[in-house]
């Protein structure tokens, strides 16, 4: 038997460690992502991501169970969402009504049809809920290209001053591991989820702080085995990352200052 699936029908939807609201966020799933289905109880459902098989508990609400053979926003006219947020709405208009929703950076799109007029600007989408929405051009990619290391450095500095979100793994808020894995993920290669599992995975070799190479990510912990932060080094001295140190936002920090020194135990080099 085949397993179950559904397509995240809200912008965002946390992942819990248990089926309740009272548990800690694991992590998120965006707007139309197709999820496996693992279990369901009270209104909850268990599910994993694609990618990289992370699993967590999700309010039911959030998703909508795709049918036997039914998918959203795999094959045909497949849009994603470019800007750091792109608003939905009901009619190819921004003043005659509120959006519809807003839904995050990399969320995707079924695009079903575009109008002409004003060159193009406007087309609509097939939402993962079957309804209708409007969306302007300028907010999508349909073919988002692979990122070499400069263009992901420039990536990166687009989300700076977003906030830093326990759990988070979207342009609404990610927490450090959940923006490292974006970054590398936008460079063509799928990572773990967090922080530990990153600093144990596999694909990437040692390098030592003095060879470091912007692109390179930087772990700092305890140790190598009680990882507790990951940044993305954007070279001379600097990396980005999400944290809760000084301001709770997305920012640049100096490696040599003492507190990241300290706390510095990896360096690694992944392979695109």
């Amino acid at each position: 038997m085949s397993e179950e699936s559904a397509v995240v029908v809200t912008p965002v939807l946390n992942m819990h460690s248990k089926p309740t609201v009272e548990a800690d966020v694991v992590s998120q799933a965006i707007y139309g992502l197709t999820v496996g289905v693992l279990g369901e109880q009270d209104g909850w459902l268990r599910i994993k991501t694609p990618g990289d098989s992370y699993t967590g508990w999700a309010e039911s609400a959030g998703l909508r169970k795709l049918p036997e053979g039914e998918t959203y926003a795999a094959s045909g006219r497949v849009a994603t969402v470019e800007s750091l947020r792109a608003h939905l709405y009901r009619e190819a208009s921004v003043t005659r009504h509120r959006p519809l929703l807003t839904v995050p950076f990399d969320a995707r799109l079924e695009i079903v049809e575009e109008r002409a007029a004003e060159d193009g600007r406007w087309l609509a989408a097939r939402l993962p809920d079957g309804r209708r929405a409007w969306v302007q051009r300028g907010d999508l990619s349909f073919d988002p290209k692979v990122k070499e290391i400069p263009e992901l450095i420039e990536l990166s500095k687009r989300f700076l001053g977003l906030p830093y979100t326990w759990g988070g793994a979207s342009s609404f808020g990610y927490d450090c591991s959940g923006f490292t894995q974006m970054l590398v993920r936008r460079g063509g290669v799928q990572m773990p989820r967090d922080a530990q599992p990153q600093a144990d995975w596999e694909r990437q070799q040692k390098v030592e702080k003095s060879g470091l190479q912007a692109g390179d990510l930087l772990y700092f912990g305890a140790s190598l085995k009680k990882i507790t932060h990951t940044g993305f080094y954007i070279g001379n001295g600097e990396f980005i990352h999400s944290t809760t140190s000084d301001s709770p936002v997305i920012q640049i920090s100096r490696l040599g200052d003492e507190k990241w020194t300290k706390l510095l135990v990896g360096c690694r080099r992944w392979k695109q």
